[in-house]
Order: structure tokens, then sequence, then C-alpha cells
């Protein structure tokens, strides 16, 4: 078994900062109060004890809920912070996609900041000249390059540093999920490129709060809570813990009639002669949801994502719940590995800010296939998707 080679290895890191307690005082005051033991702030503990590995080629998720300390992490990781203990070793160059757009000139035009951003990144002026259409192109800010900065809309500022960053070649990348900004083709072009840095065995290090996100690209995962380092596992495990932790019912379940937050599922698996993977879906509204989106995964057991439908990605139109039921068959080609696998069933909102349900594990099935295997990476084999 070959050795492991470490792209980033964080060691025992603690970050703590003051937050004053009292309004500016005087130097006499301040000195007085020194004397005294008396502290005029109160110390936060942001990080305790964090420790983790990141290895060659690994897309690495960090999850957290808001305050848990991801973004300070990613401060000390790209040295923009110094721990008060522990340390980080980087093995190669890193380029950290969290603090976009530093050293924007609002009263120079969209073309003239490409050149000042390019040459903070270290390009010449002909290497910016000879990507400047790819970046403009990517931002889709064709007609607004000859305006000044400061019209630009926030969104806008950050789709255009974003299309720079994309072209800083690193050994390690730092990915904030901010950057998946804008309306939802230019979200799909991040996340295309989140796919690409994928196939490329790129090692990436993914904050987020979405864990489709994580499902979808990374094949390890963390969890961060109050500044600790709680586990470290596969995509799968980290995302349902991530759930249960934000009160989302998740069953876990082998098959039958499932409940959750006024919705329950009934399913059923079929594999036909190892030909086609036949599944059968029931979804039952008990309660009225507007404009529900329908997710639907297969995993293997190590967490790695290989299939993925999203009602709204997947088809044209809306949804329609008749009676509170909605049936849904996959008819998916057995182009699958051997091994055991997980599957997953969501209920969400359009825009993702809710999960309504989300049920796992209802149609698990293990596959041993005569001939040869398939792939152990993510692609989408061909399914005759019905919704009823």
């Amino acid at each position: 078994m070959p050795e492991k080679q470490i792209a980033l290895k964080v060691e025992n890191v603690s970050k703590s900062f003051h937050l004053p307690t009292e309004s500016t005082q005087s130097l006499r005051t301040s000195l007085v109060n020194y004397f005294r033991g008396i502290k005029g702030y109160k110390e936060q503990h942001v990080l305790e004890n964090v420790s983790f590995e990141v290895e060659k080629g690994d897309f690495f998720g960090i999850i957290g809920r808001n305050g848990s300390g991801k973004s300070t992490l990613l401060k000390v990781i790209s040295q923009i912070y110094t721990p008060e203990s522990g340390k980080v070793t980087v093995n190669g160059t890193l380029v950290p996609f969290i603090e976009l757009g530093v050293g924007f000139n609002p009263e120079l035009t969209g073309r003239e900041n490409i050149y000042l951003n390019g040459a903070l990144l270290g390009f010449s002026r002909e290497e910016i000249s000879a990507m400047y259409d790819d970046i403009v192109e990517f931002a889709e800010l064709e007609e607004f390059m000859d305006q000044k900065l400061k019209n630009y809309s926030s969104g806008m500022q950050v789709r255009l540093a974003f299309s720079i960053a994309i072209k800083a070649q690193g050994d390690i990348l730092i990915l904030d999920e901010v950057l998946a900004v804008g309306d939802e083709a230019f979200q799909r072009k991040c996340f295309d490129y989140f796919a690409q840095l994928k196939r490329e065995k790129k090692t990436v290090i993914l904050v987020t709060h979405s864990m489709e996100q994580v499902q979808r690209f990374c094949n390890k995962a963390m969890l961060i809570d109050k500044g600790y380092q709680t586990v470290i596992g596969t995509p799968m495990e980290i995302s349902q813990i991530y759930k249960t932790l934000n009160g989302i019912d998740v069953k876990t379940e082998s098959a039958g009639q499932l409940a959750s937050h006024g919705i329950s599922v009934e399913a059923d698996f079929k594999n036909q002669q190892n030909a086609t993977l036949l599944f059968n879906f029931d979804v039952c509204f008990e309660q009225e949801i507007l404009d529900p989106v329908l997710t639907f995964t297969i995993h293997k057991d190590n967490g790695e994502l290989l299939y993925r439908w999203v009602s709204d990605e997947e088809m044209d139109g809306e949804i329609n719940v008749v009676d509170q039921r909605v049936h849904i068959t996959f008819d998916i080609q057995n182009i699958f590995p051997n091994g055991k696998f997980l599957t997953e069933l969501g209920v969400k909102s359009r825009d993702r800010s809710k999960e309504y349900a989300i049920f796992s594990g209802i149609s698990n099935f293990e596959l041993i296939n005569r001939g040869k295997a398939g792939n152990n990476i993510y692609w989408k084999p061909k399914a005759n998707v019905k919704l009823i």
C-alpha cells in the first residue's frame, strides 16, 4: 500500500480573540486597572485544539454552523491569523479563495481592476492580457468592464474576483461556499469548476453549510462545532451528524413507511437480473409545502457520491403534488461497481434554505455483478425517471 502524502497538517491549533468589555479608557484608568489585575476585555476562544490531515488529492469538506470557527480556521490555515498554540504545515503552494477582491479599487474600472488584482496574484501584464477575455467571459460582465467598480453590485464584484482567482495555480485550494454567487447559471459554472478540480485530483478544502455540496464533491469531511473539531469521516456520516445537530429529523430505517416533518415515504427496490435497478418512491405530504424540490442520491458505503438526481435540475416544469402524494420511479442502468450502496431521498425548498425531510437508507443495496465492474467515481448512469 503506497505511503500517504500529506498536503496539509493541522496540529493542536487554538485561537482566541480579545473582546473589549469597556468603552475607550484614559491611560490613567488603564494603568490603574492593570495594577489591580482588572482586564478591560474578555477572551473568546474560537478554536480549541483542532487537529486533522488532508492528503494530496483529497476534496476535504469542513462543515459547521455559524459561529463554529470555520472562517477563523481557514484564516489560520491561510496564514492570515497566527494561532496561540499548535502549528499548520503546508506542503506546496496554497491559494485561498476567502479574501477575494482584496486590493480592488472602487475608483478604477473593471478592466483596470483585473490587471491590478492579477498583479497582486503574481501575474505579469502579458499573462493577464492573455487570459483577460476568459476572465470576463466567465464573470459574465462583458458590458460592464469600462464602468467603475463602485457601480458594481457586491455580487458582480465577487464574480469578477472569483473569475480572476481561478486562474491562479496552486497545489492546495481553499474554497468558501460564498463563491457560488449570482444567478443559477453562474452558480452552475462555479460548481462545474469544483467538479473539474475533483476530476483533476486537486487538493481542495471546501467550507460549506450545504450537505448536498459535501456529498457531491468531497471524499472526506470534518465537523467543527463551537471551536472544537468533533469528528472526521465520510461525507455521508458527517452530513447525518450535522443534520441531527441542526434539529433535522433524519430517518435511517431500511424500508417501509417513514414519517418526518409531516412527510412520509414508501420505498421499494428491485435489482432486475443485474441489468437495471428499479426504485419506486411514494412521497406523501400531510401539510402543504409550496414548490418542493426532491433529491435522490446513491453513495458507496464510504460516502462517495455515485448518482445524484434533483428534480429542479433534471426536469422541466414544476412538481405537481396530487392529493398530497408524489410517485417517482427510477429505472437506472446498472453500471455500478461491486459493493454496498447507501441511498437518500430528500425534500427541500427550491432555494435550498430548508430541508423538510431526509430519508436515509430506505433502499440500501449490495451488488455482486458478473463481468466488469463500473468505475468508482462520480458519474450519472442513464436513468428513466418517471414523476407522476
